[in-house]
């Protein structure tokens, strides 16, 4: 029997694809048009004459080395989750110990505390080790964030690894390092992608950590540098939403290439 056509239901996708479309649309076509041109004809006008004049003076004022300044913290981050959280969960799945237990749970503690409030304590810290206004004092905490989902995503996709593979290399006479490497690791593929996609998204979007911990413009991240098109005059809305298609670009290609492993490792199946 043919199905009969859901027309509420293509109503429905037609609505949502509308609201979602339409900022895109908006501020696509902004990046655009002169800063003139914008405030003549609207935000829904279509350009009169394209120019790429708000992505070159965006890149020239400034705005590369906010850029820069942004993919070095993006990029530490990651690394020191990748370093630290993988042997962590290897540790916790593969330990038998009450003490590894609580231990977790005391770690999984800091999903409960917000940054918010702590940014106080961190700031005297952060000052007190001479880290403030470097770029450091802002991948440590917050790399030490994103730590805790991390661990959670990662221990859930080794636990899918079967016990029976432990024991075929342990009867092999395998040490825990080369089982570690050797099977763990690439089994655990997908919650690797999980992990890497969110600690980028943390430190890529990171907005609190840089308006507290920085404060010259050489360690301006791009979250930060977005405040230099608002003047005293105006706001120079062309340039800004240039800046802000620029920074999402990076982040949007690992989603793009990563978005598989991303649903699996968050589905708790990576390991299987």
């Amino acid at each position: 029997m043919r199905k009969r056509p859901n027309y509420l239901a293509g109503l429905g996708s037609l609505v949502w694809l509308f609201v979602v479309g339409l900022p895109l649309y908006v501020m696509l076509v902004a990046t655009f048009q002169t800063r003139a041109e914008y405030a003549r004809n609207g935000p829904l006008a279509f350009p009169d004459h394209f120019t790429l004049d708000n992505y070159v003076n965006d890149l020239g004022d400034g705005f590369g080395q906010y850029f820069l300044n942004t993919v070095v913290v993006t990029v530490c981050v990651v690394g020191i989750v990748l370093l630290l959280v993988p042997p962590l969960a290897y540790a916790i799945v593969r330990s038998d110990g009450k003490a590894t237990g609580r231990v977790f749970r005391l770690f999984l503690l800091g999903l409960a505390i917000p940054s918010q409030a702590v940014i106080v304590p961190m700031f005297y810290l952060i000052n007190e080790a001479g880290l403030y206004d470097n770029l450091l004092g802002v991948i440590l905490p917050t790399a030490a964030f994103a730590m805790p989902v991390c661990a959670l995503i990662l221990t859930g996709v080794m636990r899918d690894i079967t016990p029976e593979l432990y024991e075929a290399m342990t009867v092999d006479g395998a040490s825990p390092r080369r089982i570690f490497l050797r099977l763990v690791l690439p089994l655990s593929k997908s919650g690797l992608s999980t992990i890497v996609v969110f600690s980028s998204l943390q430190a890529w979007n990171g907005f609190l950590f840089p308006l507290v911990l920085t404060q010259s413009s050489e360690n301006k991240v791009i979250t930060m540098g977005l405040y230099d098109f608002q003047t005293e005059h105006g706001v120079d809305i062309p340039g800004l939403l240039a800046a802000v298609v620029l920074s999402m670009l990076p982040i949007l290609l690992v989603y793009l290439f990563a978005r598989r492993a991303l649903v699996q490792g968050l589905m708790g199946v990576g390991g299987k």
